[in-house]
């Protein structure tokens, strides 16, 4: 079975029972937490452990994207937890000098017992059993990326936080689910608007749109009726403890 799991959607902040974005992706015999935004953990832990986690993908290095990491490593580090080898973590490269500035260490080092740092690139591409993931670089103001991930013939894609883009158009691409934001009620150089969210779906010959990352100026319910509008095809707004199949 192929599913997407909804953990947070909030944007730029969480709100009570409404985490930042985060998402858990199984398919092909992997498990992937896909972004971990403040609040998501608790929400995987939910569905999931983090041992039985395959890899964790981080789409940018915003707070409203990565925050729970911090918290996943004190978890793995100090929680007690079953052992387990450390969790790959595929993200800008920029994640390490992150990480090492918010423990005050010199470096990333510290962390290499629990979390297995791989920085992503545009193209990248990993397998963890039969899933296969592909990350594109798209358009947010710095280094950021969306997702394709395919296994047993299917597709999900995930735009993570960015403005239309070339390289969101390949990832989306005949997608069975793509996974958008529509963060702006105006068209900027780092996000979507709800319209554009819908005529990428449209564009992209998407079999189903899933309106997420919706910001404070916009009214999720209206945004996604105006993605839908665009889209033409079936839409549906992200809620957390959804589980979506595909």
């Amino acid at each position: 079975m192929t599913t997407l799991t909804i953990l947070g959607t909030a944007a730029p902040y969480p709100r009570p029972d409404h985490p930042c974005s985060g998402y858990l992706l199984r398919a092909g015999g992997a498990e992937v937490w896909v972004d971990a935004g403040p609040g998501s953990l608790a929400e995987l832990l939910r569905h999931t452990t983090l041992g039985a986690l395959d890899a964790v993908w981080l789409s940018h290095l915003h707070l409203d994207h990565i925050g729970d990491l911090l918290n996943a490593y004190y978890a793995l580090a100090y929680g007690e937890l079953p052992a387990r080898p450390p969790l790959p973590v595929y993200a800008p490269v920029d994640l390490g000098a992150r990480l090492a500035g918010f423990f005050g260490q010199p470096d990333a080092g510290f962390v290499r017992d629990v979390l297995d740092l791989r920085p992503l690139s545009d193209g990248h591409s990993m397998r963890l059993h039969d899933l296969e993931l592909t990350s594109r670089a798209v358009e947010h103001g710095g280094e950021a990326y969306a997702l394709r991930a395919s296994a047993d013939g299917h597709t999900f894609a995930y735009s993570g936080d960015c403005a239309p883009c070339s390289g969101l158009d390949a990832v989306a691409a005949d997608a069975d689910l793509l996974l958008c934001e529509a963060n702006d009620p105006v068209p900027t150089p780092v996000h979507h608007t709800p319209a554009q969210t819908g005529d990428l779906a449209h564009r992209a010959n998407t079999k189903h749109l899933v309106v997420t990352h919706v910001g404070p100026l916009l009214d999720p319910v209206a945004a996604t009726s105006q993605a839908a509008e665009a889209f033409g095809g079936p839409t549906t707004q992200a809620r957390i403890g959804m589980t979506l199949e595909f």
